[in-house]
């Protein structure tokens, strides 16, 4: 049962070849089976996704409406709020935080019938590229444990391709979907900024974060898009158009489009990430799609840009954080300056607090003007600088990251593990729909990733090129063989 698609097992439990029970049932058992090697899962809700799909059954069996996503299993990543649910963002802050509402794309999931499994292993507080930076436990890669799933939605994006659910969601700030998704072969979604509401999502980066979902194809990332991808009253950045029927557009034909390469800006890339890129490119050739030559000169930017702004949001975001509103107080505190200062000493790991110093630095009255305001005006440029390439073209086609998995704990250099981001950053900097598809493997069956970017609101046009280019692909991607 594992081995079908989120589409194949909705079709399968509405036609009554397989009950919500069984399915429930057949999915927690993988999770028990393989979550303590993996770290995927840091709370698993057994008992009260066995009641849902019982309730599910009932109302299949009085021929009640189903929703669209009736009978599917969907882990949520562990910053994103399920009422009555932990929601600790991997971190010992928050490790006794129970969530007092539901985020909306939860609520969305629930009102058409998908089975939520858990809440889904991450760097803390989503600050990270790796998944070690967990307070609890590092998640491991399916395709060799020795290495990372990538992050900082590792958990998510480990548990796809484990087939322990066929779709999680996670949350992308610089990458946080895509790059994950590259290293485990699964497809990773980042939205159209503002397509899927935040509210509910625990924020790092409030202008740049973006909820969306990990699967094994994008037909169903299309069919959970189309749940995702709804106007919300309570998120002022919410867009407010009805979400496009995406599942309608995937069969189109790709045609006398034309894709945008960046060349001047992945020129740095060599060996097999480079020859697995090209091949993707000869797939989309295959498709009648030309490929063009695009500028985006200030791209070379965009870490540095990226890494002032995100730190700047984070510091502000997370001062909430204080052991008396929210997270776990020290216990050493005698006084409120040390509540404070102990709490957050405490509290926080090392990369979140790392994050916060800088934040703070660029935010500060005498570095205001030279680092974030400068960083906001070249934000803006980047922006233009995007707009202009899509007037020559269709999509951006770039590779999704720098290199497959690494070793877990083989990065200790912080800008090293920044580098992590370079391709996925811009499509968070200027808000534009992306998705990393798997092109191939690298050499010990490692998998690699292709992503296509699109301008704002084309997210039906990404998930078309998305699909097109599966359809196509000269390799199958495989599920890890343990887990098969």
């Amino acid at each position: 049962m594992h081995t079908l698609s989120a589409f194949e097992l909705n079709k399968k439990f509405l036609s009554g070849e397989v009950t919500a029970q069984a399915i429930a049932e057949h999915f927690l058992q993988r999770i028990k089976k393989y979550n303590d090697e993996l770290g995927c899962f840091l709370a698993v809700f057994d008992n009260e996704v066995l009641q849902q799909a019982k309730a599910l059954d009932e109302k299949k069996a009085k021929g009640e409406p189903l929703g669209k996503l009736a009978g599917v299993p969907i882990a949520i990543k562990d910053n994103i709020q399920f009422e009555g649910h932990k929601t600790t963002c991997g971190s010992k802050f928050l490790e006794d935080y129970v969530a007092p509402y539901t985020a909306s794309c939860v609520s969305h999931l629930i009102s058409e019938d998908a089975l939520i499994m858990g809440k889904t292993n991450l760097d803390e507080f989503a600050m990270g590229s790796s998944s070690e930076h967990s307070a609890y436990f590092p998640v491991k890669n399916p395709w060799d444990l020795k290495r990372a799933p990538g992050g900082s939605s590792g958990g998510s994006a480990a548990a796809v391709a484990a087939r322990l659910v066929p779709i999680a969601l996670g949350s992308d700030t610089g990458g946080s979907i895509r790059q994950p998704a590259s290293f485990t072969g699964t497809f990773g979604y980042k939205p159209t900024y503002g397509r899927v509401s935040r509210y509910g999502l625990v924020a790092f980066g409030s202008s740049f974060d973006v909820i969306g979902p990990f699967t094994n194809s994008a037909q169903d990332t299309s069919m959970v898009m189309e749940v995702l991808g709804r106007p919300c009253p309570h998120d002022g950045t919410s867009y407010q158009e009805l979400p496009e029927p995406y599942l309608d557009h995937i069969d189109n034909s790709l045609q006398g489009k034309k894709i945008g390469v960046p060349w001047d800006f992945i020129e740095s890339m060599e060996g097999e990430s480079l020859q697995l890129f090209k091949q993707g490119l000869e797939v989309l050739k295959k498709l009648g799609c030309e490929i063009i030559d695009c500028k985006l000169p200030l791209l070379k930017h965009s870490i540095p840009v990226y890494y002032i702004l995100s730190t700047a949001e984070a510091s502000t975001n997370l001062a909430r954080f204080d052991g008396i509103r929210y997270g776990t107080r020290s216990k050493e505190a005698q006084t409120l300056d040390e509540i404070y200062d102990l709490s957050k000493r405490d509290g926080f790991g090392a990369e979140v607090r790392q994050r916060i110093m800088l934040g703070t630095f660029v935010l500060s009255s005498e570095h205001q003007e030279v680092f974030y305001r400068k960083a906001q005006r070249v934000r803006t440029l980047i922006i233009n600088e995007y707009k202009d390439a899509f007037k020559e073209c269709d999509i951006i086609a770039t590779p999704t990251a720098p290199n497959p998995a690494f070793e877990l704990d083989s990065i200790k250099d912080p800008l090293k593990m920044y580098l992590q981001d370079l391709y996925t950053i811009g499509a968070n900097l200027a808000g534009l729909p992306a998705i990393s598809v798997p092109c191939g493997h690298f050499d010990g069956k490692l998998p690699c990733g292709i992503q296509f970017f699109g301008k704002q609101g084309d997210d039906a046009k990404i998930l078309q090129f998305a699909h097109q280019f599966e359809s196509e692909q000269t390799f199958e991607p495989s599920i890890p063989s343990r887990y098969a």
